[in-house]
């Protein structure tokens, strides 16, 4: 059980904020005493701050608990509280809890800065201390100690202002007696116990929809996985068909690959054949245009004309390289020409440049002579040459101007030097001067300081020396010794009887008899409450056995409703109770697994029905579709036609217009062709006459007036056939240009046709077959849908028996379940017997013991009462002494305080009179010294105006001269600039250069015009050498383009021989296209077997895509977890409410036993102290303030005769601190069985002798009571030193301590022995 040992205190309210304070508890009693101001509750405050972390009332949020800065002369104090206790475990503990006031600008900080408990490790020894938050320290110190926080508050340590709270306003009471009984807290638990089963009844409901919810979708996704197997084995057929066809495929494609190599290759014969006939054709006239071209065609072979344009070209070649030479050397003459200029133009403009720096040179030096000039005069250098000066001798004059004005920095720079140590000599004179003064100042006032602190003391002395002397002359000292010899006397006689008497030996005698008794009532006591409980069990056997009854009713109703149903369902046989479940679940689950089948069956018809009506749909599109195209290749070919002839045709003569329009243009080229060879004739012919003057066809001579006329003929024939020519290739262009066109048009005809003829009659016959199959699966997935409708009808009657046959097996459970607790109880009676004693003989011994009991404590507390008059008349005497005992001390102590008072009045005058001296001497030397100070700083500052003007002249004379010798200096450097730079020099070369070059530029010019002229005469030679070499080279080409035409003829005539080698193109043709019909037939069951798949993968897509969705996904666990929570919800909601009634029952019982209790010590406790006729007794009742609830409302009555009355507002203030009191003390004995504490702050407040006197009785009994219990603790605070004396006892403590007040009215708790 804990109790406290030791606290120390520091700067906590008026307790020095330095000085340790520490106070011991002891056992059974601590006693403390002082006068009212001393700290005396500050004990007690710091005790319930140590356990509960609360402050005092009135406080002001700690401000005023801690010791005030502002008394300390501190801006800041510390306070700190160190408890040592032992726990309800018996462990040593300390509790240090510190704190910081802090005065600010305009207001106070309070801080609890360390909250620590210090332990010893039971293994090591050694100390650990644990750093909490003030929250977690006040939670955590109630627990260790064993008692709540409400009863450290309200019982143990509770406070002067505080102490009268059990006769406050009902609802602080109510608060109270809340906050001790845990009330409030156990009410919450309930109502929180209550609103969770309400809430968890709903989540039951919940659950079910949930879980009814999940079986939904756990049967939705069973049936997705079913559908997937199925079209997964489907689309595995479906592959290794298509595998099959594409092996048969790849076969035909090898057919085709070697049907269109052959045919690859008879094209490009083909091709070459016509590409070279058309080479031919083309060489052919090129040979006959080259043929009419020649001026003149040679007998000469091949290689006389080679060699003749060899020599030829090698003498072309040499005019060439002379021509090219000739033009070369031009153009680098030209070259060379226009270098000359740009040199010629860049010479000039440096000239011109040069000679402007030439002028200014001369200017430059004007303006150096005249500055050096002006220098000399102002700074008195003497004499100077005339100008203009040589540059020799401006340097010289210009070095001895910059020595000059060197020298004249200097002086400035001596002359700074010179005045700064002028001015801090006469500044030290004055601070030397200055200090003096003020520390003769500074003495003066210390001294007038002194001598007020010294005129302050004597007059406080004299004041405390006057009233010491008026306390002396009213004291008789010799009267107050004898009246001590006297009390002492009567205190030994008092004492001597009383222990004569020998009470305490009595009273434990009786008290060890009660003790006896107590034990046999306890005993039977349990005697009684084991029978009760056998009371208990046999109403719980009635109840189980009407409850069982109820349950057999209950289920052979629900039997008895569903019989027919249940027959109807198990074909005529109604099964026994215990597998009636199990058969209809056997029942249910066969028809859902038929109806799952049937389901699956039924999908996968509909799954075909619609995958053909998708391919019906897909077939009628295409269709659609070809027709489309049809129309529109159809309207294309008309407009185009149509646009084409500007006339109306139908895409039917689109094969006869084409081959018309080939014929045209073979006609037109034809024509086109006979005028151009024609035409190229002419001019020949023309050359030929004049060339031979004979005819070119009959070889006749002409005559000149023939010739000319056969020329002119030909002339005319030449021009008119050039316009026909123009005409004739204009027609062959657009008739070409028609054919084109309409050729483009071959595909889109082709495609027509193909489409019209083959692929919609091909697609109309895949419709009607598709078209009869679905017929057919239509009419299979209705009948599987009537046998489907037939077997849901079946489950759903079975579906409807499943919730009440699942209520009635609940129900069977329950029957077995209450049958074998009926047996246990049954059989618990059978084994006890029947050879107990019954309760009113029980009963009957009860009451004996009891009367034995009272008497036995009436003659205990008879015996107490005696005892207690006779230690009141003791203890009356014993403050009797002690009150003249204080007072001599107190005679000796002023006397002393006065003789010292006498001599520090005589001390003190005589430092004054030696202050007035020397404050004399001090007031004369300051006189002297201010003035010597205000002359020297009056120097100063004249001295410093001098030399500041001065230097500020001869400053300003020198920038001048160093202005202008800068100018000077940049002169120089310009003139030095034009030096360094050979500009003189260069202007002569540049001079010299520009002659040379206009000598060469004329000489380049005369060469020129030589090249020229002999350039013109090479050309005119090469001219004429042109047209001999044209004719020679017509000549040759004539005869090589001849030569390649005879070659391709053979080459033509090869390629025709090895075309009918290897055989006809349209055989070939005819091969390739059965070959690839065939093709494009396993092409298209290839296409129908991936549309088939596509369809089931979509599915199966569609299908895991679904079973991929969030409602799906672990959609088996989420039920089986969904399940378990429900059930483990229900169970645990069943188990609430079961607690709900037991905490209910508990806690009505628990109240009720601790109001009886505690009302049955008040009662004994105010019979035992209250000294008045007019109050019997008191109590506390307790009502409940409405049906249903657990919340109680608290009053304290008194009992006067037969009248009830209520305490609050009747009772004087001496009955209300002393109802306040004996509540207290029956609150600790109920409640604090692992805390023995019990702190009274004045508890005699407003009583009268008498009943203060039985107050102590009361207490010394309480003690005595609890002589042999280890941890109980009675801590007494008071200012009446009679009742100090009344209760402290040597038997219950060694000392007590003493609060008092120091003289710096610091609170200080001094040990004193007890009182004798």
């Amino acid at each position: 059980m804990s109790t406290v040992d030791k606290m120390l205190i520091k700067g906590i309210r008026s307790f020095d904020p330095e000085n340790k304070n520490v106070i011991t508890f002891f056992k059974p009693l601590t006693l403390i005493v002082g006068s009212n101001g001393a700290g005396k509750t500050t004990i007690i405050e710091c005790l319930k701050l140590s356990c509960t972390g609360e402050l005092p009332p009135n406080a002001r949020s700690g401000h005023s608990f801690i010791h005030d800065p502002k008394v300390a002369g501190e801006t800041e104090t510390k306070g700190q509280i160190k408890l040592r206790f032992k726990t309800a475990a018996g462990k040593d503990v300390v509790c240090i809890r510190s704190f910081q006031l802090t005065q600010k600008a305009s207001k106070m900080e309070y801080k609890a800065i360390e909250s620590v408990l210090q332990t010893i490790n039971p293994h090591t020894g050694e100390k650990v201390c644990l750093s909490y938050r003030c929250a977690d320290m006040d939670r955590e110190i109630p627990a260790l100690m064993g008692v709540s926080k409400a009863i450290l508050e309200n019982v143990i340590f509770v406070h002067q202002d505080e102490a009268n709270w059990p006769l406050q306003d009902p609802s602080t009471l109510k608060k109270k007696f809340d906050d001790i009984f845990s009330a409030t807290r156990y009410t919450k638990a309930l109502e929180v116990i209550k609103k969770l089963h309400k809430d968890q009844a709903q989540e039951v409901k919940a659950y079910k929809l949930k879980l009814e919810h999940l079986q939904t979708l756990k049967d939705a996704a069973y049936k997705l996985r079913e559908s997937i197997a199925q079209d997964q084995e489907k689309t595995e057929s479906l592959k290794s068909q298509i595998q099959d066809l594409e092996k048969n495929i790849d076969n035909l494609d090898a057919k085709i690959h070697n049907a269109e190599a052959t045919l690859k290759d008879l094209r490009k014969l083909e091709d070459q054949k016509s590409t070279k006939t058309a080479e031919r054709s083309t060489l052919f006239k090129e040979q006959q245009k080259q043929y009419a071209a020649l001026a003149e065609e040679n007998e000469d072979t091949d290689e006389e004309l080679m060699e003749w344009k060899t020599k030829f070209d090698e003498r072309i070649m040499l005019l060439e390289n002379k021509i090219q030479k000739m033009e070369s050397n031009q153009q680098d003459l030209n070259n060379e020409s226009s270098a000359y200029r740009r040199k010629l133009e860049t010479y000039i403009g440096e000239i011109g440049k040069l000679q402007r720096d030439a002028e200014n040179l001369v200017v430059l030096k004007d303006e150096r002579d005249s500055a050096i000039r002006g220098l000399y005069v102002k700074l008195n250098l003497g004499s100077i040459p005339n100008s203009p000066f040589s540059d020799e001798v401006a340097l010289n004059l210009t070095n001895q101007i910059e020595v000059r004005l060197m020298e004249l920095d200097k002086d400035l720079d001596e002359k700074k030097k010179s005045n700064e140590m002028k001015l801090k000599s006469a500044w030290d004179c004055y601070m030397g001067a200055n200090d003096r003064w003020n520390s003769t100042e500074a003495q003066k006032k210390a001294k007038l300081e002194i001598k007020s602190s010294i005129l302050k003391r004597l007059e406080e002395k004299k004041i405390d020396r006057d009233s010491l002397e008026l306390q002396i002359s009213d004291v008789n000292l010799s009267r107050i010794d004898e009246r001590e010899k006297n009390m002492q006397i009567e205190i030994d006689r008092k004492k001597k009887q009383l222990d004569e008497r020998n009470f305490d030996a009595n009273i434990r005698q009786k008290q060890h008899e009660v003790y006896d008794i107590d034990q046999k009532i306890k005993v039977l006591n349990r005697e009684r409450d084991i029978i009760a409980g056998d009371a208990e069990d046999r109403t719980l056997l009635s109840i189980k056995k009407s409850e069982l009854e109820n349950k057999k009713k209950q289920h052979k109703k629900i039997i008895d409703e569903y019989k027919d149903r249940i027959r109807g369902v198990l074909k005529g046989r109604v099964p026994t109770d215990k597998d009636l479940k199990r058969e209809i679940t056997k029942a249910l689950r066969s028809l859902q697994m038929e109806f799952d089948e049937l389901s699956t069956k039924s999908s996968e018809a509909e799954k075909e029905v619609n995958m053909l009506q998708m391919k019906i749909e897909e077939i009628n599109n295409n269709l659609s579709k070809h027709h489309k195209d049809m129309d529109s290749r159809k309207r294309f070919l008309e407009a185009r036609l149509n646009s084409l002839d500007q006339q109306s045709f139908t895409i039917d003569s689109y094969p006869n217009f084409l081959e018309t329009a080939k014929e045209k243009k073979d006609i037109h080229k034809s024509k086109f062709n006979i005028a151009d060879g024609m035409r190229q004739m002419f001019d020949p012919f023309e050359r030929v006459a004049r060339a031979h003057h004979i005819c070119p066809c009959c070889e006749r001579p002409f005559s000149a007036e023939e010739e000319d006329e056969f020329v002119k003929k030909q002339r005319v024939k030449a021009a008119s056939s050039a316009e026909h020519m123009k005409v004739l290739a204009m027609e062959s262009s657009n008739a070409e240009s028609h054919f084109q066109q309409l050729d483009n048009l071959r595909m889109v005809y082709e495609e027509y046709v193909k489409i019209g003829k083959e692929t919609i009659p091909l697609a109309e016959k895949t419709l009607h077959k598709l078209t009869e199959e679905l017929d057919q699966k239509s009419q299979a997935h209705y009948d599987v849908l009537g046998v489907l409708a037939q077997v849901k009808t079946d489950k759903d009657s079975i579906e409807t028996l499943v919730e009440p046959i699942e209520t009635a097996d609940r129900i069977f459970q329950e029957i077995q379940s209450l049958q074998a607790q009926v047996e246990g109880l049954e059989y618990k009676f059978d084994f006890r017997g029947q050879g107990t004693r019954t309760m009113e003989e029980i009963q009957l011994e009860l009451n004996g013991l009891q009367s034995t009991r009272d008497v036995l404590h009436n003659e205990v507390e008879k015996l107490r009462d005696e005892q207690i008059f006779m230690e009141k008349d003791l203890s009356s005497i014993q403050l009797r002494w002690h009150d003249i005992r204080e007072k001599k001390v107190e005679v000796a102590n002023t006397l002393r305080d006065f003789k010292k008072a006498e001599e520090e009045l005589e001390h003190l005058a005589e430092e004054k009179s030696q202050l007035d001296l020397e404050e004399k001497h001090l007031a004369e030397a300051l006189s002297s010294l201010f003035k010597e100070k205000e002359r020297l700083l009056k120097d100063y500052e004249c001295l410093k105006v001098k030399l500041t003007q001065e230097y500020e002249q001869q400053d300003k004379s020198r920038s001048a001269y160093q202005h202008e010798a800068e100018a000077l200096s940049q002169i120089n450097n310009k003139i030095k600039g034009y030096y360094n730079l050979n500009k003189g020099e260069k202007l002569k070369e540049l001079l010299e250069q520009q002659s040379v070059m206009e000598s060469q530029l004329l000489s380049c010019d005369a060469r020129k015009q030589e090249i020229s002229a002999e350039l013109n005469k090479s050309k005119d030679l090469m001219r004429n050498q042109d047209q001999l070499r044209r004719n020679i080279e017509d000549n040759l080409n004539y005869r090589k383009t001849k030569a390649e035409v005879d070659k391709l003829t053979r080459e033509i005539d090869l390629l025709q021989e090895r075309a009918l080698e290897i055989g006809g193109i349209s055989k070939f043709e005819g091969e390739l296209r059965k070959i690839s019909e065939e093709r494009e037939r396993l092409l298209s069951e290839i296409n129908r077997c991936r549309g088939t798949m596509s369809v089931y993968q979509s599915n199966i897509s569609k299908n895991k895509a679904e079973l991929k969705q969030a409602q799906y996904k672990d959609i088996d666990k989420r039920y089986f977890d969904q399940l378990i929570q429900l059930k483990t919800t229900e169970m645990a909601n069943k188990d609430l409410d079961r607690y709900y009634n037991a905490l209910d029952k508990a806690l009505m019982r628990f109240h009720s036993m601790k109001m009886e209790e505690i009302n049955k010590i008040i009662r004994e406790l105010w019979q035992q102290t209250y000294r008045g006729q007019d109050i019997d007794y008191i109590s506390i009742h307790s009502d409940s303030e409405g049906a249903g609830t657990r919340s109680y409302s608290y009053k304290v009555v008194m009992q006067t005769g037969d009248a009830e009355l209520e305490m609050r507002g009747r009772c004087s203030a001496g009955q209300k601190v002393l109802a306040s009191l004996i509540i207290r003390l029956a609150l600790a004995e109920t409640f604090c069985l692992n805390c023995g504490i019990l702190a009274l702050d004045e508890p005699t407040t407003n009583l009268d002798g008498p009943n203060a006197e039985s107050l102590a009785a009361a207490l010394l009994r309480i003690m005595e009571d609890r002589k042999g219990q280890e941890n109980f603790q009675l801590i007494v605070i008071t200012h009446d030193e009679r009742f100090a004396q009344l209760i402290g006892q040597r038997q219950h403590a060694e000392r007590y301590y003493r609060v008092t007040k120091d003289d710096h009215q610091h609170s200080i708790i001094e040990a004193q022995e007890i009182f004798d």
